[in-house]
């Protein structure tokens, strides 16, 4: 048998995704791999890899590109994305869906492909890629009560949550166990219900965001917001819900987040205004290691001599 590997981004969207995928069409034996929010190329883990039939989820095929054609003279890939992919490859072997439309993630491509089959899935991966907006219009077919889409919405925030950090020892939980662990659900309402997990996640976000918040911005100006977050593993953790939060709170500004790497660089989250969610790809891009979509987006590692640069390009992307 060909080997099997379903490769996804540590978030939520990530993970909602493949589990969508994988209640359409069971992979028991599937490898799994996958690794922290920023963790983006994750294809580099199949080097040398032949005849597999391989899944990716919710990484740039730009930042795979490298990894992705040795591949593709083998291995039958089906790609589905929503961030920022360059020139998509034009091989047989290769599926891809990727649409980076900024109101949607991977999990509602993923719901379209399978046209609406496990919707709930797909609004908590909108949710935890602070989509809003689009979970509630997705929504509108469910006939959900307030109360469970609220509970959706806090499901997909914490596995967003869980997805942050520089190492999979930031995290609380391994994204391939919690992937696991949602596996035994087709409602996430039961998940949200029964999960022993969503209780550390609970209090470890509302701890962390407790010391976010009463952070002050350390620049200001007309284009938005920049905060910088001391060198702590929680801060690496809330980084992605505090910016997701700031962004909800105004959104006509633009907001970026800096905490520093254990190597003295700079880990960036950036979010475009929600208002006008466009750019934030665009910038990130045009530093060392960024990268994104173009309504959130980030740098894995800014070199700090580049970080005044940084604010400057900053004030220039978003001062509509």
């Amino acid at each position: 048998m060909k080997p099997v590997i379903d490769v996804f981004n540590g978030d939520a969207d990530g993970i909602c995704a493949l589990h969508q995928l994988r209640l359409a069409a069971p992979r028991p034996g599937a490898r799994l791999v996958s690794g922290v929010k920023r963790d983006i190329a994750l294809l580099r883990h199949l080097a040398g890899t032949t005849g597999a039939e391989i899944t990716v989820l919710d990484v740039s095929l730009e930042r795979n590109r490298e990894y992705l054609l040795p591949l593709l003279a083998s291995c039958r890939v089906f790609y589905v994305d929503h961030h920022y992919a360059g020139e998509i490859p034009a091989a047989a072997n290769l599926e891809a869906h990727i649409d980076p439309d900024p109101e949607l993630c991977t999990s509602l491509i993923v719901d379209n492909l399978l046209a609406g089959r496990f919707r709930a899935w797909a609004l908590v991966g909108a949710f935890g890629d602070n989509l809003h907006r689009s979970a509630h219009r997705a929504a509108a077919a469910l006939n959900l009560a307030p109360g469970e889409l609220e509970r959706l919405r806090e499901l997909g925030e914490l596995l967003n949550y869980n997805g942050y950090g520089a190492s999979l020892a930031d995290l609380h939980v391994d994204p391939t166990e919690l992937y696991r662990a949602v596996g035994a659900y087709p409602d996430p309402l039961e998940f949200q219900r029964d999960s022993s997990l969503l209780a550390d996640l609970r209090q470890g976000m509302a701890a962390d965001l407790a010391q976010a918040r009463a952070l002050v911005p350390w620049r200001e100006s007309p284009a938005g917001r920049i905060f910088q977050l001391p060198p702590a593993p929680w801060a690496r953790r809330v980084a992605g819900v505090f910016a997701n939060e700031l962004a909800r709170s105004a959104p006509t500004r633009a907001h970026a987040l800096l905490v520093e790497n254990p190597d003295g660089t700079l880990l960036v989250s950036v979010r475009a205004p929600q208002e006008r969610p466009r750019g934030a790809d665009a910038l990130c891009r045009a530093f060392p290691t960024g990268g994104g979509r173009a309504g959130a987006a980030g740098i894995n590692a800014l070199p700090p001599g580049m970080r005044d640069k940084f604010c400057q390009a900053f004030g220039a992307a978003f001062s509509f």
